[in-house]
């Protein structure tokens, strides 16, 4: 007869994690995010793989300049969003995906996390061009500006940036929320161009969807021995006891 198996001690190290199976549950738990790096990633094998002319004309076409806001305002906005100008920079982007967009998408839900980014995308470029469209009207600004290249992701990942503060503990959060506000706001006070304006506008989106993220519904712990109006709890009343004729 064989002895019982010896039931598993505590304290023993857990078996390590898979990273194959780690890598797949990061991926589940922030699918837009790589929906939308997938896309940016086949966007740029079709630039590096087209010839110069054809590659002008994509990346004009898919913009979001004043010309294609005004033939075609609804595809320009959402389309100029999954393409970026040098496929060279597709790595460098992904990187950013998973440091800022998974993070926060994790974090606040797919749905919370599109509407942020996705908003700030939209109103950063519609704010940037009208910006140089009064710069035209000005006459500081040619007007060949109004078929400029505007395309990329860099408006979402300001957005997801400026979101993810809430995320961070202090003392980490004022640390970081130092270095977004550096390296955003240095370009705006050294030659700002319309494209570094989208910048900070999608940046103080971001910080303005606080209300959307969990940290806005997280409610600071009582204190020991305080009710809900902070005073001190007093011992529960006594109950006296039931008369025959009460019910």
């Amino acid at each position: 007869m064989r002895p019982p198996a010896e039931p598993p001690r505590s304290g023993r190290r857990p078996s390590p994690v898979n990273p194959l199976t780690w890598a797949k549950d990061w991926v589940r738990s922030s699918p837009g995010t790589h929906i939308w790096l997938l896309v940016i990633g086949i966007t740029s094998l079709v630039i590096a793989a087209a010839s110069e002319g054809l590659g002008q004309f994509l990346v004009h076409r898919t913009s979001s300049n004043i010309h294609e806001l005004n033939e075609h305002p609804l595809p320009s906005l959402l389309i100029s969003g999954f393409w970026i100008e040098r496929p060279e920079s597709f790595l460098l982007y992904a990187v950013m995906f998973e440091l800022l967009h998974a993070n926060v998408e994790r974090w606040m839900g797919t749905a919370r996390w599109l509407l942020t980014v996705g908003g700030a995308h939209i109103a950063a470029t519609l704010a940037s061009q009208e910006l140089v469209l009064l710069a035209i009207e000005g006459h500081r600004l040619p007007r060949s500006m109004t078929h400029v290249v505007d395309i990329g992701v860099s408006y979402g990942l300001a957005a997801a940036a400026g979101v993810l503060t809430y995320r961070l503990r202090p003392p980490w959060r004022y640390g970081y929320l130092a270095g977004v506000l550096v390296f955003f706001g240095i370009p705006l006070l050294t030659g700002a161009t319309f494209t570094d304006f989208g910048h900070a506008i999608a940046l103080v989106m971001g910080f303005a969807a606080w209300p959307l993220t969990p940290a806005a519904a997280e409610k600071p712990p009582p204190e020991d021995g305080t009710g809900p109006a902070g005073q001190a709890a007093g011992p529960p009343p006594e109950r006296r006891p039931e008369s025959p004729q009460e019910r």
